[in-house]
């Protein structure tokens, strides 16, 4: 296991068995669903071309995407604490090269690790609003790497018809039902410039952040979940 824990021998046992296991349960969703990807023409070609993009999606919307990619290898940098590994376990086990560092911890270590992947052609993955939220609030971690690479931002969401999600989780992570259908939605992507400045770069965190949104939002409408749901997991409940 490549994930970084240091716990007692029963914390990190415990580690590798949930880890185990959320792979076990989230290959068996991705065989029971159907799935449709909404405006992925060129997402899918740079996928099939092998030209690697830095893709970014929700906290909320992890569970499923692994399923949705089709690229030539991606990393992605997660926390070190005891969730995180069991993340890492899961999404290894996926093919998911995973990298260790955080927004509030160790990023310099995991931005690191991320141009490093990139160096071997890997495609990148940010989870924007990652370890701890704010729910659905972008941090400029994604951009800082985006100016850093000139990779293209591809923002990306998936919902499913038949759900329940993490009502006590600040996440609130959207989990499909066996045999539903999944809609994923991708977004037009960012670019950012190499000598963008401090400006530039809140301007484009600015858009993965709305653009984010807006793929969440209509794969939940695709997938026809209630408007106070979508309100919900997209944490627009605190405006209200």
């Amino acid at each position: 296991m490549k994930a970084l824990w240091r716990g007692s021998r029963r914390e990190r046992a415990f580690v590798v068995i949930a880890g185990s296991l959320i792979r076990l349960v989230l290959r068996i969703l991705s065989w029971s669903t159907r799935h449709a990807i909404i405006d992925g023409d060129v997402l899918l070609a740079r996928f099939a071309a092998r030209e690697p993009v830095i893709l970014t999606f929700w906290h909320g919307r992890l569970a499923m995407m692994p399923f949705a990619y089709s690229g030539g290898g991606a990393c992605i940098m997660n926390s070190r604490h005891r969730d995180g590994a069991i993340v890492s376990r899961a999404i290894e086990g996926l093919g998911i090269e995973v990298v260790h560092g955080s927004s509030t911890r160790g990023w310099l270590g995991g931005l690191r690790g991320l141009l490093e992947a990139h160096q071997r052609g890997r495609d990148l993955v940010v989870v924007p609003d990652g370890p701890r939220g704010p729910r659905c609030h972008a941090k400029s971690g994604v951009v800082q790497l985006a100016r850093a690479t000139g990779l293209p931002i591809f923002p990306i969401a998936f919902s499913a018809r038949r759900y329940t999600y993490l009502r006590k989780s600040w996440d609130r992570m959207l989990i499909p039902k066996l045999f539903t259908k999944l809609w994923y939605v991708a977004g037009a992507p960012v670019w950012v410039a190499a000598g963008a400045s401090a400006a530039e770069l809140e301007v484009a965190r600015t858009q993965v952040e709305e653009r984010l949104v807006e793929v969440s939002r209509r794969a939940d409408e695709f997938a026809g979940l209630a408007p106070e749901v979508s309100a919900e997991l997209l944490g627009e409940e605190r405006s209200a």
